[in-house]
């Protein structure tokens, strides 16, 4: 509908790299899976292994260059504008989640760190070949806070979103989408559209109703999506297998041996 040439694509909605398509739908879709699936037993399971969440987010900030400028399919201004906005975009995220986590609970946490980039990486994704590169950075500090609040909220509601999907990705997702309807330019990408800054409203109105409706279609197709599949096979483990071992219990073997760590 965004990248196919049809309904919202036709209406004049735009999605550079996926904001809408790829991280609005995933974060609702994942809250609607939080939803039905409900809550662990053990809430308070942490990261197996920080060093590895660093490595994994830095493949994925890697990888984001491609993901974010390679959506240009080609090699000109625009793929370069793509490229400086998402690493700028991330870098203040990461910035701004980690002062606004370190003024709340008085501990820079580096897990939130890495946190706070990847919602700078899917904020700035709907909007990376279409805004000046002087708004990245209002985009990310954005990204840090709202994505952050986003995260504290669901803590709050004890939305047990494992990996806060719904916080950086749907959230992020959101918010880019709409950030893209205040700040495009078409002296960045004549292809695009001009934003509210340069006096189209209408094109943000457009942003607004699309991504909510994409975000509400995500999350209600998931949810029936997972009462369909729930009567195939449970999509919830039994309790004595999560308290157990899920390895032993879903696939009779261990990921890591205890004795040796």
């Amino acid at each position: 509908m965004v990248w196919g040439g049809g309904l919202l694509a036709q209406w004049g909605v735009l999605d550079f790299a996926g904001g809408i398509v790829v991280h609005a739908t995933a974060g609702f879709a994942a809250l609607a899976s939080v939803f039905y699936v409900k809550a662990r037993v053990d809430k308070t399971s942490t990261p197996n292994s920080i060093p590895l969440v660093a490595i994994g987010s830095g493949l994925l900030w890697f990888g984001w260059y491609g993901f974010n400028a390679g959506s240009e399919v080609a090699v000109d201004f625009v793929t370069s504008v793509a490229f400086l906005n998402t690493d700028i975009a991330a870098s203040f995220a990461t910035i701004a989640w980690l002062v606004i986590e370190w003024a709340h609970e008085r501990k820079p946490k580096f897990v939130g760190l890495l946190t706070g980039s990847i919602a700078g990486l899917a904020t700035i994704t709907p909007c990376a070949g279409f805004v000046p590169v002087w708004s990245a950075p209002i985009i990310g500090v954005l990204a840090g806070v709202v994505c952050y609040y986003a995260v504290y909220f669901e803590n709050r509601m004890k939305w047990d979103d494992a990996l806060d999907v719904w916080g950086v990705h749907g959230v992020g997702g959101v918010l880019g989408s709409i950030l893209l309807g205040v700040f495009a330019s078409k002296m960045i990408n004549s292809s695009g559209v001009d934003g509210l800054i340069y006096g189209n409203a209408t094109f943000l109105v457009k942003q607004i109703v699309a991504v909510v409706a994409a975000s509400i279609y995500a999350f209600i197709f998931t949810y029936l999506s997972l009462i369909v599949i729930n009567m195939i096979t449970p999509v919830k483990v039994e309790e004595e297998v999560e308290k157990s071992d899920l390895d032993i219990g879903l696939h009779g073997e261990k990921a890591y041996d205890e004795g040796v760590l």
